[in-house]
């Protein structure tokens, strides 16, 4: 994608987000955001880490708070916002599907 940022690295003190508000996931297994950058960081099940930047703070809380957060985030992140992987999906017998890029 061009005009694609290089990846950032979100800083160490940022956690996972303990607070799973909505539905469990059977998408994503963590999620942070750095609201200093706009990044949103979501770790899959599959292994799969994926920055997106520019995403706004209310974005964020609406997927925290989404019924389904997979749902939330192929409708409103997966191609509204560009991303950087950072980590492959860990690789297994079967095919999963990957999030856009």
């Amino acid at each position: 994608m061009s005009g694609t940022p290089p990846p950032t690295r979100v800083p160490e003190s940022a956690a996972w987000s303990p607070d799973r508000r909505g539905a469990p996931s059977s998408v994503l297994a963590g999620i942070t955001y750095d609201p200093r950058h706009a990044i949103l960081l979501l770790e899959f099940r599959d292994g799969a880490v994926y920055q997106y930047f520019q995403v706004p703070r209310q974005t964020y809380g609406d997927l925290l708070k989404a019924d389904s957060q997979g749902t939330y985030f192929n409708r409103h992140v997966r191609r509204a916002f560009p991303c950087a992987r950072l980590h492959p999906a860990a690789h297994s017998g079967t095919a999963r599907p990957q999030p856009a890029v």
